[in-house]
């Protein structure tokens, strides 16, 4: 093979070379744009997800709050009403106490 045809083999492949280099670069390149989208897809659906989550936990948090509240209002309302269930109870004992420390007061100044 003539020297010429040599070289001009050698610059076809060269050239090939280069151009196979590019595809790969241009390949790399668009894979790489590929997994970044999927990558931030990814990233968006996690922070929507965690939202979620977190609406969640604090809805669920409230109801539990609410659900405690009432129950101490309850409790706190059982608790007035015997109170004041054995204050009325007491009232007669606490007039008759008072009536009979008044009488003895009188008759202690007679």
């Amino acid at each position: 093979m003539p020297r010429p045809e040599v070289l001009e083999r050698v610059k076809e492949a060269e050239a090939d070379a280069k151009d196979i280099v590019a595809e790969a670069e241009a390949d790399r390149e668009e894979r790489l744009a590929d997994a970044r989208e999927r990558a931030d897809a990814i990233v968006s659906e996690a922070e929507r997800e965690a939202e979620e989550m977190e609406a969640e936990r604090l809805a669920t948090a409230r109801e539990e709050i609410e659900r405690e509240r009432e129950e101490v209002l309850e409790e706190g309302r059982r608790r007035r009403a015997e109170l004041v269930a054995e204050a009325e109870d007491n009232t007669e004992g606490a007039v008759a106490f008072a009536v009979e420390r008044f009488e003895e007061a009188v008759h202690a100044q007679t």
